[in-house]
């Protein structure tokens, strides 16, 4: 069952919005060059169950034209519906690369571009989409409200934007792996202590929606009505 972010944080207080250490776009570029030959076999198995219930949901809702936010090695690529349009970006050439592979490979015909663009300042019209979703790409960007910002603004009012993201945890042994991990930021490419405070503002916590979804929960699935 799905719950408001902010019935899912119990009531617990607002957190420190910003991320430990800052990255920026040539950080995330270098660090996704090292990672694009090997992406699919390291992260793939991991993130697979999210990336499917997060297109499983594009799915089912109304709309045909589909943004993907982050698109990386186009995992999620062969599982949307035939009849959607999609269009995905990412900051790195390498990473799409493999989609372009991937998408000529399995003669995906409704994959309609694959773009370098910055996901926080896309030239994209407004209301250009009925969905936006971005899979493990909130804690990658060097600003989240930015990108929040522009994924609102290229959805058309009563569309939706969906988020899949690891979000950090409030207490246990994970709080402190994932805070001893922070400081590895930028070689890693992506935040361990991101948390959803960094993308959502408070009344965004009141109206998204969130499930976790497996291996053990440890990401969550949040849907945002534009």
């Amino acid at each position: 069952m799905s719950h408001t972010l902010e019935q899912r944080q119990g009531g617990r207080g607002q957190r420190d919005a910003s991320p430990v250490a800052a990255l920026d776009a040539d950080a995330v570029r270098a660090a996704y060059k090292r990672w694009a030959g090997v992406y699919d076999t390291l992260f793939g198995g991991v993130s697979s169950f999210g990336r499917r219930r997060a297109v499983s949901l594009v799915n089912r809702l109304p709309g045909r034209d589909v943004l993907e936010v982050g698109v990386g090695t186009g995992l999620a690529l062969p599982h949307y519906r035939p009849d959607a349009r999609i269009t995905g970006i990412d900051l790195s050439a390498e990473m799409l690369e493999q989609a372009r592979k991937r998408v000529a490979e399995s003669g995906l015909r409704n994959v309609e571009a694959l773009l370098e663009v910055d996901a926080e300042a896309t030239e994209f019209a407004d209301a250009s989409f009925d969905v936006a979703v971005a899979m493990f790409v909130a804690s990658v960007v060097p600003n989240p409200r930015r990108l929040l910002a522009e994924m609102r603004r290229v959805v058309r009012p009563g569309g939706n934007i969906l988020f899949v993201n690891h979000f950090a945890a409030d207490r246990g042994p994970r709080w402190w792996v994932e805070r001893a991990m922070a400081p590895a930021s930028r070689a890693l490419g992506w935040h361990p202590d991101f948390s959803m405070e960094a993308i959502f503002a408070p009344e965004d916590m009141a109206r998204a929606e969130g499930e976790p979804v497996p291996p053990f929960g440890i990401f969550t699935l949040v849907r945002l009505p534009n």
